[in-house]
């Protein structure tokens, strides 16, 4: 006969929890809100290929790791619509988790690798690889790890861990160039470059290698966090800090990718209930 005995946390730990747990709402809501900016640009992308003399596309973002074609973005979007508010319901999570994921990875291998592999030193494509990568990873590991093979949890482990060591590689090779992003009232913008260049990779580290992991996924989105609040929503609202406004399809979509990087990475760091419950639980003989 067993017997169930609930492990204790500490004040810091449920303190954390209680932090970290919105994560998997705002990875959600930040799918959702790409998936209907992908879907307005559909409509600005299909006016202008109509109204053209000669029918041709215009490279207007959709999202920076989809071509402006009009059915692709409105088939997209309405994807990433649909399965970012799934991933609101324990029922559909898992299937829009896998979905969310496949979509994401396969329009950055397919479409954009191709581009920076013949172009391997523009940081520009090399980064729209390696965004979607990043939040495929999240979004496969973002169900129960009971729900989701283990093979495709390990394999989105180290990929996204790649990815945040290519982005941390990449801040150190562009100190200031990155360093004009940083708003003008913060100080020392080459020192907190290669701050958070150090930190993606110590996060990276941490995570391919099971050292931390949890503490490495709860600063790094915290680091995304502090941009969404600092950087980016001064840029899509007001067109602060080099921003382009509100009307600039490119500013929302580095919005909802810092965003869903934020929630995702906490998401990680937070055990799905499943989880927690199992964990909670210790069976004695």
């Amino acid at each position: 006969m067993s017997r169930g005995t609930h492990l204790h946390t500490t004040p810091l730990e449920g303190a954390i929890d209680a932090l970290l747990s919105p994560g998997r709402a705002i990875f959600a809501l930040a799918i959702v809100g790409l998936g209907i900016e992908t879907l307005a640009c559909a409509q600005r992308v299909t006016f202008l290929y109509s109204g053209a003399s000669a029918p041709r596309f215009k490279a207007i973002p959709v999202l920076p790791f989809l071509p402006p074609i009009p059915w692709l973005a409105y088939l997209c979007g309405a994807i990433l619509g649909i399965c970012g508010a799934g991933l609101l319901i324990k029922r559909t999570e898992r299937m829009a988790a896998m979905a969310v994921g496949s979509l994401m990875f396969l329009g950055a291998v397919i479409l954009n690798a191709p581009k920076s592999a013949a172009i391997p030193g523009d940081m520009s494509l090399r980064t729209v690889v390696f965004e979607p990568l990043a939040i495929a990873a999240l979004a496969w590991l973002l169900p129960s790890r009971y729900a989701t093979p283990n093979w495709l949890a390990g394999a989105s482990r180290y990929l996204l861990a790649v990815s945040l060591i290519v982005f941390g590689v990449d801040h150190f090779l562009a100190l200031a160039p990155i360093g004009t992003l940083i708003p003008p009232w913060i100080p020392w913008h080459v020192f907190w470059i290669a701050f958070f260049g150090a930190g993606f990779i110590a996060a990276g580290l941490s995570i391919a290698l099971n050292v931390l992991p949890r503490w490495g996924a709860v600063c790094l989105g915290l680091m995304f966090a502090i941009w969404v609040f600092t950087l980016h929503l001064p840029r899509v609202l007001f067109g602060l800090y080099g921003g382009k406004g509100p009307h600039n399809p490119d500013e929302w979509s580095s919005l909802f990718i810092a965003i869903a990087l934020w929630g995702g990475s906490w998401a990680l760091a937070h055990p799905a209930p499943r989880d927690s419950a199992h964990l909670q639980r210790v069976d004695v003989g």
